[in-house]
C-alpha cells in the first residue's frame, strides 16, 4: 500500500488519459459538432416538434420556432436576432447560418454531412464501449462510489465548482462526482439516445426493427427525443469547454493529446 509520500503531488507531471480515451474523445468531439450543426440545418426544414406517431403542419406541436420567437407549450419566448431569423438574401430559418452546416439553406447537403459523420460517431463509440467494459474503465473511473451520491457530498462538490475550487494534487487524477455523472450521462444516455431515435426516424429501420417505434412511442416522438438529446449534448459541450478554460486550457488540452497532465498545486503546495 503506497505511503502518503509516494502519492503524486501538486506540480508533478503524471499520466492521466489512456490512448483509447484520447482517440475516442477527439473523434467524438468532431463527429458530435458536425452532427449538431448539420442536424440544426435539417431541423430548419420543419421547425416544429410533436409527440406521437406522426407530426405535420396541421397537428398540435409542442415546440415551434417562428420569426423572432420560440413557443414551448404555452410559453412564448422572444428571440429576435437569435432564433427564427431571415438572413440577407435568404429564406427564413429557425437556427441562424452561424450554427448550421452548410451555412446556407441546403437540406440535402446537411443530410449528407449528418449521415456520413454518424458512422464516425457510432463505430468508434461501439469500440470505446467494448474497451470501457472489458478494460473496466467505466467501473473503475466512472461508476460513482456510494458515498459520492450522498446529498452532502453532491452539494459540497457543486459549491466547490461554483467557487472555482477545483481538485488539486492526487485528487485531480480522478473524476469528481459531477464529472462522473456528466460523462456517464453522455455515454450511456445522450449518445445512445440520439443514435436510437435517429434510427427510429428511418422508414427502412422501422421495417427492420419495428420495436424502435414501440420503444419511443412513434416517429414524431422519436424526432422530439432526438432533438432533446442533441440539445443535451450541446449544453454538455458548452459547459465542458467552459470548465476546460477555467481549469487551465493548456494543461487540460495537453492531457487529452499526450496523456500527460501536470497536477494542480493546492494552496499549500
Amino acid at each position: 500500500m503506497p505511503t502518503p509520500s509516494a502519492l503524486p503531488q501538486g506540480g508533478d507531471l503524471v499520466q492521466r488519459h489512456r490512448l483509447p480515451t484520447r482517440l475516442w474523445h477527439w473523434l467524438n468531439a468532431l463527429s458530435v459538432i458536425v452532427m449538431l450543426m448539420s442536424g440544426l440545418m435539417i431541423f430548419n426544414a420543419h421547425p416544429h416538434l410533436y409527440w406521437g406517431q406522426f407530426g405535420a403542419n396541421p397537428d398540435h406541436s409542442w415546440l415551434d420556432i417562428y420569426p423572432g420567437h420560440v413557443r414551448i407549450g404555452p410559453l412564448h419566448i422572444p428571440t429576435p436576432g437569435l432564433l427564427g431569423v431571415t438572413p440577407a438574401g435568404g429564406r427564413f430559418v429557425a437556427f441562424p447560418p452561424l450554427l448550421t452546416l452548410p451555412s446556407h439553406y441546403d437540406l440535402a447537403g446537411a443530410r449528407v454531412w449528418h449521415f456520413a459523420f454518424a458512422w464516425l460517431l457510432v463505430v468508434p463509440g461501439l469500440a470505446f464501449l467494448v474497451w470501457g467494459v472489458l478494460g473496466r474503465h467505466f467501473r473503475r473511473d466512472l461508476l460513482p462510489r456510494p458515498g459520492e451520491l450522498q446529498p452532502r457530498h453532491l452539494l459540497a462538490d457543486i459549491r466547490a465548482h461554483a467557487r472555482l475550487r477545483f481538485p488539486t494534487g492526487a485528487a485531480a487524477l480522478h473524476y469528481n462526482i459531477l464529472q462522473k455523472l456528466a460523462y456517464g450521462g453522455v455515454i450511456f444516455v445522450l449518445l445512445p439516445g440520439v443514435v436510437l431515435t435517429g434510427l427510429t426516424m428511418s422508414p427502412g429501420m422501422d421495417a427492420a426493427w419495428p420495436w424502435l417505434l414501440t420503444l419511443f412511442g412513434g416517429r414524431a416522438s422519436a424526432r422530439s427525443i432526438h432533438f432533446l438529446c442533441a440539445m443535451g449534448l450541446a449544453a454538455f459541450l458548452l459547459v465542458h469547454l467552459l470548465m476546460v478554460v477555467l481549469a487551465g486550457p493548456l494543461n487540460e488540452i495537453r492531457s487529452m493529446i499526450t496523456g500527460r497532465y501536470r497536477l494542480p498545486k493546492g494552496p499549500r503546495s
